[in-house]
């Protein structure tokens, strides 16, 4: 017989779990995952199609989004059951893949849920309803592949097809209204970018005024700065240094140090040695053949004037998404120092001119060197409606892009095919 220390050491320690959790086993664990998951599904049920409804989400600290769109509301909301966990991040990888559609997978996968629910009250066994689905699926597949129809090789009808799929999408969307007009925004943008999905070739520009009627697709790219004063507003065949480089040396500042001097004079000596440093990098910038900088950074009033005085455009405090984009629409490289010039690579542009929309001025860069590159500009009333609208307007772009890779497509469940 094993001996009593033994029998404890083989023994089953029941405090396994956390204080205060709670254990569900068989037939409730089951049902808990059936409430979470129908849960979300009815939550996310009303905002889909045509006549679906939009959510108003208000944050902790106050923020409000107006919105119908099923990712962004379902990473709004905080869940502690495991099945509906699995249901958002169902919603989260169609929104990252697709970019739409990210309410309805999540209202299929509750409603096959839900008719599973049915079934194991039956006594079916779960394995064999999973394996019924598989079953579905793959047989679903095979009906949609014969059902396809592929238009790739007609421009003129690939085009309507492409139309189509963007007044669809639109159609639930706050887009709805004016559906036609951004389906051609969005068609003309995709089919610049020439097959590639890569989006950031696509700007979105949101300006409060107006309407959305008024929104239109701008060839090229918009900066939302100002030029300096006394620049010239407009430079046709543009060669653009982009940067990320300190140009506020030409003053001096002292952290926590002493500098001892025997007259005003010296101080001015000083100065006068941190401009002179400052018109050094001035000239080796200019030595590259630039007449537009763009700096990340901000720009002093010394090299500022420096640089319009040579007839150079300098722009400054560009964000930093701001010059990524830039960079990437015009060719260049985002450079911080400038003492070899083979390592400097400039960007290119037909024309750089200073613009207004509505009440604000930006910079547009017309003719980039990657000339799949566009602006969507937004107007509308306000700002929670400019939000939906780009969130609206994304999820057709992206629909767009992924069709334009993978050429068929099939009609929808109402239409009557000829």
């Amino acid at each position: 017989m094993m001996a009593p220390q033994n029998v404890a050491r083989f023994g089953v320690d029941r405090n396994v779990l956390k204080e205060n959790a709670s254990e569900q086993r068989g037939e409730n664990a089951r049902m808990s995952s059936f409430v979470g998951a129908l849960a979300i599904t009815d939550l996310v049920k009303t905002t889909l199609g045509p006549k679906g409804m939009d959510k108003i989400l208000q944050s902790a600290g106050g923020d409000v989004q107006v919105t119908n769109d099923g990712a962004t509301i379902l990473k709004s909301i905080q869940i502690d059951n495991a099945a509906a966990k699995v249901l958002i991040d169902i919603s989260k990888v169609q929104d990252d893949e697709v970019g739409d559609g990210t309410t309805s997978v999540c209202v299929l996968a509750g409603e096959l849920l839900r008719e599973a629910e049915k079934l194991l009250e039956t006594r079916i066994h779960p394995q064999t309803a999973i394996a019924g689905y598989r079953i579905a699926a793959e047989a679903a597949v095979v009906a949609l592949e014969k059902a396809a129809v592929d238009h790739g090789s007609d421009p003129e009808a690939f085009r309507n097809d492409l139309l189509n799929i963007a007044r669809t999408t639109l159609s639930s969307k706050v887009l709805a209204q004016a559906r036609d007009h951004f389906a051609r925004i969005a068609v003309d943008a995709v089919l610049r970018l020439r097959g590639s999905t890569n989006l950031d070739h696509i700007q979105v520009i949101k300006k409060a005024g107006g309407s959305l009627s008024d929104s239109w697709l701008e060839e090229g790219f918009i900066l939302e700065k100002k030029l300096g004063v006394g620049q010239p507003s407009r430079v046709e065949n543009a060669k653009i240094i982009i940067a990320n480089t300190a140009m506020d040396t030409d003053k001096v500042k002292i952290y926590g140090s002493r500098v001892r001097v025997d007259s005003l004079n010296r101080v001015a000596e000083i100065e006068e040695a941190e401009k002179q440093k400052m018109f050094t990098k001035c000239d080796k910038i200019l030595a590259h053949g630039c007449n537009v900088f763009v700096n990340r950074q901000l720009i002093y009033n010394t090299p500022e004037q420096y640089f319009t005085s040579k007839g150079v455009v300098a722009i400054e405090h560009a964000d930093f998404d701001g010059i990524e984009r830039l960079a990437l629409v015009t060719g260049g490289e985002i450079v911080s120092t400038f003492d070899d010039p083979t390592g400097v690579k400039l960007g290119t542009a037909d024309l750089v001119e200073q613009a207004m929309i509505g009440e604000d001025t930006v910079i547009r860069f017309v003719g980039c060197a990657a000339n799949e590159a566009c602006t969507i500009v937004l107007r509308g009333a306000n700002n929670q409606l400019l939000d939906e609208a780009e969130r609206s307007l994304h999820d057709a772009l992206c629909v767009l892009s992924q069709t334009v890779g993978e050429t068929r497509t099939v009609l929808g469940g109402v239409a009557l095919r000829p």
